[in-house]
């Protein structure tokens, strides 16, 4: 019986999402290539770790070190560039994050013991950083669709738990062949890291893609985080004019609705609507935003014949879970059964 290594069919459900990936995205997902680039990184280590630890083949294990220091900076930029700051992704201003890449090459050609220490400090210093840049919430997501910018948030946690967890697990590694020979090194890199590198794709395939740089307000980062401090008037008057627009221009319909597009119709900075929607109506801009959405759904529920599956695309929403979720947290309720309920208050008024 041919012996086909875990790694090897994780490989293949990364493969899967990278083909998924590249199908929902528009213009062949060049708005989604660093997510698209970090999973087929991702299923390439995962073959070469099937290569290692499946048929022990120790002549790669310099290219499995170093492209294991190239896979939490590309996470981080991956979702970095899901902030919105109009800054696109290029070696000029990415290149301090090939520096673990550049000392693992070092290492192997002068001194390699400390190459793992290396590879356990790169992994959870990202998981760090990623669980402190994504301490702005959601928001803090400027470029994703706002229809699914909660999923993107979810995914940026579970990237940065799952880096986290890959260091603490070499660790555990170290562990074992300092005390126990290393009985269990093998199934614990082979099984552990691929069970790692399925999360992060699991979390990269989530993600929304992010607009181009021209749909974002320039020169505006989400590093700081909202303020927890009261309402302003500037607050107020910003909030009213978010207000007015959705009113207005209806611009909730628009499906690849973000902050950072809302903040350029309003030529003000995306923390500065954040913070004003956080403060006067006590939620995210995503949330926010969705209450018009279902307010359109629940109009077009009790006014017309239409199907649930076209009023999803009409209210503004971009997936049916998203807008089954979402109508559920506003109403209680099912769409269905929300129909059904006023139609029926409908029935008994006109009797």
């Amino acid at each position: 019986m041919i012996f086909i290594p875990l790694p090897f069919v994780v490989s293949l459900f990364l493969l899967t999402f990278l083909i998924r990936m590249i199908r929902r995205s528009d213009d062949h997902g060049r708005e989604n290539r660093a997510f698209l680039l970090l999973v087929a990184v991702y299923a390439c280590q995962s073959v070469l770790v099937g290569l290692r630890w499946g048929y022990g083949l120790t002549e790669i294990v310099p290219v499995l070190a170093v492209m294991a220091t190239l896979i939490p900076p590309l996470a981080y930029l991956a979702f970095k560039g899901l902030a919105g700051d109009g800054r696109e992704l290029s070696l000029r201003t990415s290149w301090p994050h090939l520096l673990p890449c550049l000392a693992a090459i070092l290492m192997f050609i002068f001194a390699r013991e400390p190459i793992d220490l290396l590879i356990i400090l790169d992994f959870f210093a990202y998981g760090v950083a990623l669980l402190w840049f994504g301490r702005n919430g959601p928001d803090g997501l400027a470029a994703s669709r706002l229809d699914g910018v909660l999923r993107s948030y979810r995914a940026l946690q579970l990237t940065a738990f799952a880096l986290i967890g890959s260091a603490l697990s070499d660790i555990a590694i170290g562990l074992d062949v300092m005390w126990g020979d290393g009985r269990h090194a093998a199934w614990l890199v082979s099984g552990g890291t691929a069970l790692v590198l399925l999360l992060l794709g699991i979390a990269a395939s989530a993600t929304e893609p992010s607009l181009p740089a021209d749909e974002t307000p320039e020169n505006e980062t989400l590093d700081g985080g909202a303020e927890n401090v009261p309402a302003s008037q500037a607050d107020a008057e910003i909030a009213g004019a978010v207000d007015a627009l959705m009113q207005a221009r209806q611009l909730y319909r628009d499906l690849d609705l973000n902050l950072g597009k809302l903040a350029r119709r309003l030529h003000l900075p995306a923390r500065s609507v954040s913070n004003a929607i956080n403060r006067i109506h006590g939620m995210s801009v995503s949330q926010y935003v969705n209450n018009y959405r279902i307010a359109e759904a629940q109009r077009l529920l009790s006014s017309t014949d239409e199907p649930v599956t076209r009023i999803i695309f009409d209210a503004g929403f971009l997936t049916k879970s998203n807008f089954n979720r979402e109508f559920l947290r506003v109403t209680g309720l099912s769409p269905t059964a929300w129909r059904r309920l006023y139609q029926r208050s409908d029935e008994a008024e006109a009797a």
